[in-house]
């Protein structure tokens, strides 16, 4: 069964297409700066375990124009896959915010769409492109059974006491003002692998999950209980941009003594903070280098960055009554060996002591990073939250 996996973003669109139940994906692509001055399309075949990449600049008025550009390059004669859209059964959507609404995957529906459009405001900047992904791949694949997992359903099983703010009862009853999380559909995928390489269904398992977006998940029995993004995917870890846990007065001090506006501690939190306002810039690797040619701004953001990932280590340790294992996932998770190191320095005391052999080397597939004689286990697994949407998708619909 064909399977085709579509992530649209506000200007972009990613896609994954699958021959279920196979999780290696038949070709997968992204279509980037839509609406905006030359447009792009990176499509990528793989053929018996080989990439063929072919790369287009269009002009894409809209996500309709960047969908139909997928149609065609997935139906070509030199390069397709398919031969008509019609041969597509399936189509998962990832969205983002799912509210209290939904705490599992959905076929798509009418009422489904208002849901998603009733909380744009919780998400205006990934909501509005995924319903337009949505609405799109309708007119284009009117074949299939469209599916919509959502980012914030695997932490529904949070309890009331990890979800509701300090704040009157009101605005949860009447405004749903929570914790909510993010991240769900790959702490999912990242902590059933790790619970099946663990063999142990009851696993204690922190999962941290490391890109330009960051967040940890406490996982027991296979269910998240708390989690470190919260209203929004603003809170929790110091991230690429991002500023993470911060002082709400501090946000008060700018607009009463500084003037700012709402609009500019948004842009503020979320687009000039993190580790591009500590260093001057977001990517990991960037940082890296400067740390190794001596910046004192790169050494403390590493310092900043890995000590408010042990506080909620020693936190979520708490909050289950023990620890099985951690998990290090994502961009920066799986490739950045110094984040590993220093997120388990010091940590003897949970019983997390780390392998540096293990850890520097570089393997694919799941690994384990730990010393032979640490009673907590420190793996490194990759994440695939394309297929764990396939999967989700496939799952419900069948064969």
């Amino acid at each position: 069964m064909f399977l085709l996996v579509i992530n649209a973003g506000s200007s972009s669109i990613k896609y994954q297409l699958f021959n279920m139940p196979e999780e290696q994906p038949v070709c997968s692509g992204l279509v980037e700066r839509i609406g905006l001055d030359k447009a792009s399309v990176t499509h990528k075949v793989f053929v018996k375990g080989k990439q063929q990449s072919v790369r287009i600049e269009s002009e894409l008025k809209d996500h309709e124009a960047g969908m139909l550009e997928v149609a065609r390059l997935l139906t070509q004669p030199e390069i397709g896959v398919i031969q008509n859209p019609d041969e597509i059964l399936v189509v998962g959507h990832r969205v983002v915010h799912g509210g209290e609404s939904f705490s599992d995957t959905v076929v798509v529906t009418s009422e489904v769409k208002k849901e998603i459009k009733k909380l744009f405001a919780l998400a205006p900047l990934h909501n509005p492109g995924n319903l337009m992904g949505i609405e799109v791949a309708e007119k284009l694949f009117k074949n299939a059974v469209h599916v919509a997992v959502f980012d914030t359903a695997f932490h529904q099983t949070l309890p009331e006491k990890a979800f509701r703010f300090a704040i009157p009862n009101s605005f949860y009853i009447e405004k749903k003002i929570r914790v909510y999380g993010f991240h769900g559909t790959s702490h999912k995928y990242v902590s059933e692998k790790a619970i099946d390489y663990l063999g142990k269904p009851d696993s204690k398992i922190i999962s941290i999950h490391l890109g330009n977006g960051c967040s940890m998940a406490a996982i027991r029995n296979g269910k998240c209980l708390d989690t470190s993004m919260g209203f929004t995917p603003l809170d929790g870890l110091i991230m690429g941009t991002r500023s993470g846990n911060i002082d709400p007065s501090v946000l008060l001090y700018l607009m009463k003594e500084e003037g700012y506006s709402a609009t500019q501690l948004d842009h503020l939190l979320n687009k000039e903070s993190g580790m591009l306002g500590l260093t001057g810039f977001s990517d990991m690797r960037e940082i890296k280098k400067a740390l190794e040619n001596g910046s004192p701004e790169a050494k403390l953001a590493y310092e900043m960055y890995t000590y408010r990932i042990q506080k909620y280590i020693g936190a979520y340790a708490a909050t289950m009554n023990g620890l099985d294992a951690i998990l290090f996932t994502a961009g920066v998770g799986e490739n950045d060996a110094l984040t590993r190191e220093l997120v388990c320095r010091d940590m003897e005391f949970l019983g997390i002591q780390l392998d540096k052999y293990k850890n520097d080397a570089s393997v694919n597939g799941i690994r384990e990073i730990n010393a032979s004689d640490s009673r907590i286990k420190v793996l490194v697994i990759p994440t695939n939250e394309e297929f764990e949407i396939a999967r989700q998708s496939y799952g419900l619909v069948g064969s």
